[in-house]
């Protein structure tokens, strides 16, 4: 198997101590467009007699979707904050607009120099993407559930940065402003988020012939330290391997980012019914 040129030395093999093939691995055909751990939207291309290219993006531009977030981020924030802009404009500009870093820079990074977000991320949604994303989400709220009980009996009572939000707006802003952060929670969250981490981070660390199980660790880790929440980082960990695991067990990023709409279901009822906030 050839891999794809992102400056890797990576072979055709992940090595025995790699952890288990992607699922999209096995049926596998040679290509530009393919390595090890692909997703398997690149089998079903090739399968369908697409030519592919070799995809010209990698690590760096994962680097550059997640750091454009973080600053872009502050650059709308800080000056809403200073004008002291309503509250509803501050939340939901101050959301969305890291989200031109997170999922905009690689959907266009990878029309440009790759073969689109759709093959070269994993953008897929089946039936069994489906499934599986479902079972991997009530996983990560069990084990979500599990670490808050125990982080909650070492640093006490906590709460996530959405749930803060979402209590100001239920106090001082409108109720679509709650409605519309509702839903960011529990589907442009998911969408995004999983675009930059399991989506562009992942397959980067796969091009250059990252183990699976390492790769699951890094993304996790990198995941949980972008929400910059430090009591919240340990109970967000297990829900970051559920959603690397789901994506490596199905090929697919549609599968996480069901898993991760799962897992953010209950915070988006907290959000909206202000009941207590049980999961991340």
């Amino acid at each position: 198997m050839s891999p794809v040129n992102d400056g890797s030395t990576d072979g055709p093999n992940d090595g025995p101590n790699d952890g288990p093939n992607d699922a999209s691995v096995d049926a596998r055909p040679d290509g530009p467009g393919s390595y090890p751990g692909c997703p398997a939207t690149v089998a079903e291309a090739m399968s369908r007699g697409e030519v592919l290219r070799t995809p010209q993006w990698g690590i760096g531009s994962a680097v550059v979707s997640i750091v454009a977030a973080i600053v872009l981020g502050l650059a709308a924030a800080i000056p809403l904050l200073l004008l002291d802009a309503p509250l509803p404009i501050t939340a939901l500009v101050g959301t969305v607009v890291p989200w031109i870093g997170l999922a905009g820079w690689p959907l266009l990074v990878t029309r440009l120099r790759g073969n689109g977000p759709r093959i070269d991320l994993g953008i897929r949604l089946t039936w069994s993407d489906v499934g599986w994303g479902v079972a991997a989400g009530v996983v990560g709220l069990i084990l979500a559930g599990i670490v808050a009980v125990i982080t909650q009996a070492i640093a006490g009572d906590f709460s996530s940065a959405a749930g803060d939000i979402a209590g100001e707006l239920r106090e001082a802003g409108p109720f679509w402003a709650l409605l519309v952060f509702a839903i960011m929670v529990m589907v442009g969250a998911p969408i995004v988020e999983e675009l930059a981490f399991r989506g562009m981070l992942y397959n980067s660390l796969r091009k250059r012939g990252v183990g699976a199980v390492w790769t699951i660790a890094i993304t996790t880790v990198a995941f949980s330290a972008f929400h910059f929440e430090p009591v919240r980082f340990f109970l967000l960990l297990p829900i970051g391997v559920v959603y690397g695991w789901v994506r490596w067990k199905t090929g697919s990023l549609g599968a996480s980012m069901v898993a991760h709409g799962v897992n953010n279901t209950p915070a988006a009822l907290v959000v909206l019914l202000g009941v207590p906030e049980v999961t991340p």
